[in-house]
């Protein structure tokens, strides 16, 4: 079947969204320009375990996770249950709700920092309140950060600024409309990793500084003693140190990158992982720097509601019964050894490395303008085989060797592909799909 007709009811419903739904979703990375447009699905119909089925009823092995906020699998039954349960007990409460405290009680056993929480649902809030509660600790209004923290105004007043090493917009592509001019140079970039940067910023906005913002790492671990130099910095100049742990909360340790690295920052942010994929985050830290929150207006009804409470209650203590933290470490493992089998099995020079809960493919090229049709073609052949992936991938527990297996199986048919187009100079003559673009610029590995 032609991939045109096999995604038909996926373009369909996109064209529709072009006229009801500005920008056609509601989250940039569900965009189908980050996939290959026209041969990836844009609509699921049902997901279960590792897998989805979309709109056009073909099945999908899924590495990409809801952009990771699915970590035990689709529809886990155990989470399910507990939301199901709490639905007929009451969904939101006019008065509030024991769980959380149970939930703030259990945060504080698992992530270090976590000695006080307050939640939202969803990172980019919470970011926004961790924020805050930071300027209002400290009584100072500038933050610096690095990496990707949401798409409230405190944080995209920077893109009327530049990157730090690239000269261009810190969020590549995306202009600050509607974001307050007025908040240009409240929020500063630096470049992950290099600690004398950080060191000089701060010394530029000596008693200014409120944050030290940062996802403490993503794609890579940091250099030796990169977090430990930044929260002696943070603690030097009193400024707070927030790690955002979004993305890489509860994925290699259940206390988050800060349990796994051994560095406790003053705030955490957390989301997506924390709860299956129901809507929940939260903001948690030190008594010293959370309390201060009691006296600052932050305040919104379905903040506490009870389904998210209840999913974040079971997937965390699921991760502990699952032994999470070991399987995960499996999974990626047998992931990079078998796809990095699959380049050598196909001759095609590359590199499928990182961390082992969100490991990297990367092609060795001989031109880097081929980058984005390499890319594209390989995302185009693997969803033609049955694999919704990127260019990184994200396990979750529901994830079995055989899906592995079968992922590498079809990874090595598109490297072949690849290779043949970079011998015979045709690549791009491989392509039958629109060009994949990265939604901004991330400032962390």
């Amino acid at each position: 079947m032609p991939d045109q007709e096999r995604v038909a009811r996926s373009m369909e419903l996109y064209r529709r969204a072009e006229a009801l739904i500005p920008g056609r979703t509601q989250l940039i990375s569900r965009r189908s320009s980050q996939f290959a447009h026209g041969n990836s699905p844009i609509y699921a119909g049902r997901a279960k375990g590792a897998r989805f089925i979309d709109v056009d009823e073909n099945e999908y092995i899924d590495w990409v996770n809801a952009v990771g906020a699915v970590i035990l699998g689709h529809a886990d039954a155990a989470v399910d249950s507990a939301v199901k349960a709490q639905i007929d007990r009451g969904s939101i409460y006019t008065l509030n709700s024991a769980l959380e405290i149970e939930l703030a009680e259990l945060l504080g056993e698992v992530v270090p920092s976590a000695e006080m929480a307050r939640y939202t649902k969803g990172g980019g809030e919470a970011n926004a309140v961790a924020a805050r509660i930071a300027r209002g600790v400290t009584g100072r209004d500038l933050i610096l950060f690095s990496g990707y923290h949401g798409w409230h105004d405190w944080y995209q007043s920077a893109n009327y600024l530049v990157d730090p090493e690239s000269g261009e917009f810190p969020f590549a592509g995306i202009e600050p409309i509607g974001v307050p001019a007025a908040l240009a140079g409240t929020a500063l970039p630096f470049a992950w990793g290099d600690l004398d940067a950080l060191r000089d910023l701060l010394r530029a906005h000596d008693g200014a500084v409120a944050a030290i913002m940062m996802e403490p790492m993503r794609s890579e671990l940091p250099p030796p003693g990169y977090l430990e130099g930044v929260k002696s910095l943070a603690r030097a100049h009193g400024a707070l140190l927030i790690f955002d742990e979004v993305s890489c909360g509860f994925r290699p340790h259940i206390g988050g990158a800060q349990a796994y690295l051994g560095v406790t920052p003053d705030m955490t942010v957390l989301a997506k992982a924390m709860s299956n994929g129901y809507p929940m985050g939260a903001v948690v830290g030190s008594r010293a720097a959370m309390e201060p929150a009691s006296r600052m207006f932050i305040s919104s009804s379905y903040w506490s509601d009870n389904l998210g409470l209840a999913a974040s209650l079971t997937t965390i203590r699921e991760l502990e019964r699952r032994d999470s933290a070991r399987r995960f470490e499996a999974l990626g493992t047998a992931l990079i050894e078998q796809l990095n089998g699959a380049l050598r099995e196909a001759g095609l020079a590359g590199v499928c490395g990182g961390v082992f809960w969100n490991p990297a493919l990367r092609f060795d090229l001989p031109d880097e303008s081929l980058r984005p049709a390499a890319n594209t073609i390989f995302i185009q052949e693997m969803a033609r085989r049955g694999i919704h992936c990127n260019m990184s991938f994200k396990a979750t527990l529901a994830h079995r060797p055989e899906d592995i297996e079968i992922t590498a199986r079809c990874a090595a048919e598109a490297f072949a592909l690849i290779k043949g187009g970079l011998e015979s100079g045709d690549l791009p003559q491989l392509l039958e799909s629109d060009l994949t673009k990265e939604p901004f610029r991330r400032l962390v590995r």
